[in-house]
This record gives structure tokens, C-alpha cells and sequence, in this order.
């Protein structure tokens, strides 16, 4: 059995709730590009010598956790609530930003970005579940929510790493962190006072199961990933041993989901065509951005010399060109533009920026990575919002929840994966390429040898692009598969789902802190 007591809300008290909602939107959308132009001076004071190559793992750190997180919080808000949940996972991305800024060492710093990564992957989905529930019964028309993610996405994307470059410039990089914490706490102080959201009472169990196998697998994936043939050889027993048990647990997690009466991933959904082709576009889209958007800015300070505030600025282009969609992209639905032209254009053109950026070289004109970041922003504008409608249309009514967290765990996934692989990549091609030594200590070369590694870096970042450059080729081959005209529910069934698009930006590819 379960009961749901109403609770009621003045328009004004909405309109707070609304705000809110915005504000810590905004914040994670912040957080995830706050970062971006400031991994080499954090780099510098906490691991000189080897930080470089533990880049990876400051990014996948929280993207991994925010994962292993994504498919509980729907059910919680179920049982508790969403209001307490909502609060429990402000609290925690708060209490992760406080030991990030007190981080001594970047093991200290990878760790408290876990922790941070858990409250982060409930500040969208949880938020999602509060705008839903916040929304009174005289309102039906969700339409706008696309252009307003779309602003608010390339507002963070342009902010946040010019920010984090500032502050690691100017003030001290911990401020990066520490940034959240008044903006956080008068968001808590605000949700407890103003939030009247329905409370939830149900005797529904929760796949804690599914959800731990799921992290499982997910941690010993990229740690195969991060370690095969870099720390360890492939045919090592560690690397051998890995693999084996992480088939092992994508297999117990399977079966979970096949047996579990409330599964945190339901495999149904699976046999929905766009669905299942939507999880794997996401995901792919996911690795590509994740791999593109660290090493634009690595490559901008360490090869050309450009101080982390100014590297920031290089991604404003990229938030024009997602703001621009955001805007239009009403219009050109309206104008006859289908799910699948959005999804199909836009691969298209994220692949042709990707395979601009692989042409960098060590003198290469910055107007051509403006002009890379634009059309990157052209093509992802278009795939952020599409994917999540394309899953939240046609998935059944009464799996809404679940599709849409479907849609976030490839994405988070997919740009953890994305950040190990193509770290791993950069790491074996410098060492193939370069003078010795490995990326971290390019920066105490002088003369030749200095020209050298530079030449060899460039050569190993383009790798890394064209490699992501395939990836999101084969995201576009995918769409083309996408039904011509995709089924939509009637539009009573897709109010809330409406409501949710309205923060589909944040599929957008988190960047590294």
C-alpha cells in the first residue's frame, strides 16, 4: 500500500521553489565547468610531479560516484519524499566541496570529489522530481523548459571555467570549491523553509542490490580501463582478474533486474527501439564531450601558454553556439524538424569539431578552436534536450522516472569511461612520442627537449580527438537508425515529462574538476 499527502504550495512559494530549483541547477551545471581552466594550477600544488596523469581520475571520481548514485534517488524520493532527499543531497554535494577546498593531496582531493559526485547526481535528478512536483495544477504548458536549460547551460559552460580560472589565478584554486558553499547553504536554508512538497508514504522495496552491483561493475570497468596496459599489462592477473569480475557483476546485475521487483533499470525498457538506441547515443555522446572539452583546455595551457582564465574564455563560443539552439529550438520543431533530424544533426556536426580539434598543432591558429567550440556547441545544443525527450516520449507512463535516470547513468557513465580511455590514450602515446618522462613534467623542459615534448603532446592530443571523433561517428550511424517519425504519448501523459526537459541540459558532459 502506499499514500500520498497533499501539500499545498502558494503561487508565491512556487515561485521560490522554481528559483531554487534554477539556483541549484545552475550550481552543478557550475560545478561540473568550474574546474575545466584550472586543473593545471591544482595539479601544480598538490602533485607536480605526477598530477598530470592523475587527471583522469579527478574527473572520473565524481562522475563515477554521481553514477553509482543516479538510480537510487528516484526510489528515495518515493519512499521519503523528495523534499528530504532533495535536502540530504544538497547536503552532501556541500560537505564534498568543503573537503575538496581543504584537499592536501590529490588522493584527499579525488576522494572528497566522490563524495561530492554522490550529492551531485542527486542536485539534477532530485531536482527534476521537486520542479515536477512543484508545478500547480492550472499549469500544462512545459514547452519553454527546453530554451530555458539551453540558456542556463551555456551560461555555466561560458561562467564556470572562466570562473575556476580566475580564482585559480587571482585568489587560490580551493575557492573553486569553497564558491559553493553560500550559494549551497542559502539554498538549504530556503528549501527548508519554503518547500511544501507532497510527503510519500509506501511499503515499495528498493533495489539496493541492483543499484550496489550496478556501481560494481561500473568502479571495476574503469578501473580495467584506467590501469590495462598503462600501470598494468593486459594479459597482467590484476588486469585478467578485473575483467573477469567485472563480467561477473554486469551479469549478476542483470539478472537482478530480470528478478527485482522494483529494478533500479527495469529491462523492458531495453525492448523500446528509440530507448534503447537513445541509452546508447547518450552514453557514446557522454565519452566524446568528456574527451574533448579536458583536453581543449590542457592543450590551451600546456602547449600554447595561455593562463586557466584566459583558456576559460575559449569556451564561451561553445556556450553561443548551445544558447543559440536552446532558443531555436522551439522553432525548428515547430518548422517540422523531428527527434531523429535534431539527433542526426547534431552528431554530425559534434563530429566535424572533433576532427577540426584533431588537426591542432602547436602553432595553429586560436580562431580555429573558437571556431571548433562553436560548432561543437551547434551539435551538442542539439543532442541535449532531444535525447532525454526522445526516452521520456515513449517510455511508459509508469517508468518515467526510471527512463530519464537511464538516460543520465549511460551519460555519466559513458563520460567516466570516456575520461579513463582517452587519459590512458594521451598517457601511451606521449610515451611512445616524447622525449621521456611522462606529460607531468613538461613544464621543467627548456630548449629542444621542451619543442620535442610539445610536438609529442600535440601529436598524442590529436589521437585522443580522433578517437573521440569516431566515437561520436558512430553515435551519428546510431541515430540514423532512429525511427522517422518517433512515437509520442498523448499529451496528457507528457506533462510532467515536459516539466523534466525543462533541466535536459544537464546530460551535457560534466568537465573535470
Amino acid at each position: 500500500m502506499s499514500a500520498v499527502m497533499p501539500a499545498v504550495m502558494t503561487r508565491r512559494q512556487r515561485l521560490i521553489g522554481f528559483v531554487l530549483c534554477i539556483a541549484t541547477v545552475l550550481l552543478a551545471v557550475l560545478d561540473t565547468n568550474i574546474v575545466s581552466a584550472a586543473t593545471v594550477p591544482i595539479v601544480s600544488d598538490l602533485d607536480p610531479a605526477h598530477g598530470v596523469d592523475k587527471i583522469p581520475w579527478l574527473i572520473a571520481a565524481y562522475q563515477l560516484a554521481a553514477t553509482a548514485a543516479l538510480p537510487l534517488y528516484g526510489k528515495l524520493c518515493d519512499v521519503i519524499g523528495a523534499k528530504k532527499v532533495f535536502i540530504g543531497a544538497v547536503a552532501t554535494f556541500l560537505a564534498g566541496s568543503a573537503l575538496c577546498g581543504m584537499a592536501g593531496s590529490m588522493g584527499w582531493l579525488i576522494a572528497a570529489r566522490a563524495l561530492q559526485g554522490i550529492g551531485g547526481g542527486g542536485l539534477m535528478s532530485v531536482t527534476m522530481v521537486v520542479l515536477r512536483e512543484l508545478k500547480g495544477p492550472e499549469e500544462k504548458d512545459g514547452g519553454k523548459g527546453g530554451s530555458v536549460g539551453g540558456i542556463i547551460a551555456g551560461a555555466g559552460m561560458a561562467l564556470g571555467p572562466w570562473l575556476g580560472g580566475v580564482l585559480a589565478d587571482h585568489a587560490d584554486w580551493r575557492w573553486i570549491f569553497y564558491v559553493n558553499l553560500p550559494i549551497g547553504l542559502a539554498v538549504l536554508a530556503a528549501a527548508v523553509r519554503v518547500l511544501r512538497l507532497p510527503a510519500h508514504s509506501t511499503r515499495r522495496t528498493i533495489d539496493f542490490l541492483g543499484a550496489g552491483l550496478a556501481a560494481a561493475f561500473s568502479t571495476m570497468l574503469l578501473l580495467v580501463t584506467q590501469w590495462g596496459g598503462k600501470d598494468h599489462a593486459w594479459s597482467s592477473p590484476l588486469i585478467i582478474g578485473l575483467s573477469t569480475a567485472t563480467v561477473a557483476a554486469f551479469a549478476l546485475f542483470v539478472r537482478c533486474q530480470a528478478t527485482a521487483a522494483e529494478p533500479v533499470l527495469p529491462l523492458g525498457l531495453f525492448r523500446i527501439r528509440e530507448i534503447r538506441y537513445g541509452f546508447a547515443i547518450q552514453g557514446l555522446v557522454g565519452a566524446a564531450m568528456m574527451g574533448s572539452m579536458v583536453y581543449v583546455m590542457i592543450y590551451l595551457q600546456v602547449v600554447r601558454g595561455i593562463a586557466a582564465s584566459s583558456a576559460g574564455l575559449y569556451l564561451i563560443p561553445m556556450a553561443i553556439g548551445m544558447t543559440a539552439v536552446g532558443l531555436l529550438s522551439d522553432r525548428l520543431a515547430t518548422a517540422g524538424w523531428s527527434q531523429k533530424t535534431f539527433v542526426v544533426s547534431g552528431t554530425v556536426c559534434a563530429s566535424a569539431a572533433l576532427a577540426l580539434l584533431a588537426t591542432l598543432s602547436t602553432d595553429t591558429s586560436l580562431w580555429t578552436v573558437r571556431a571548433a567550440l562553436l560548432l561543437m556547441g551547434v551539435g551538442f545544443g542539439q543532442l541535449i534536450g532531444q535525447l532525454i525527450q526522445l526516452v521520456q516520449d515513449t517510455a511508459p507512463a509508469e517508468q518515467l522516472g526510471v527512463a530519464t535516470t537511464g538516460v543520465r547513468f549511460f551519460q555519466t557513465l559513458g563520460g567516466a569511461l570516456g575520461a579513463a580511455l582517452f587519459g590512458t590514450v594521451l598517457s601511451r602515446v606521449y610515451a611512445a612520442r616524447g622525449p621521456g618522462g611522462t606529460t607531468s613534467t613538461i613544464g621543467g623542459l627548456t630548449g629542444h627537449a621542451r619543442r620535442q615534448a610539445l610536438d609529442a603532446f600535440v601529436s598524442s592530443t590529436s589521437v585522443v580527438f580522433w578517437s573521440a571523433t569516431a566515437v561520436m561517428v558512430l553515435a551519428a550511424v546510431l541515430a540514423t537508425r532512429l525511427p522517422a517519425g518517433i512515437r509520442r504519448k498523448p499529451e496528457a501523459e507528457t506533462a510532467e515529462a515536459a516539466e523534466v526537459n525543462a533541466t535536459a541540459f544537464t546530460t551535457a558532459p560534466p568537465l573535470p574538476r
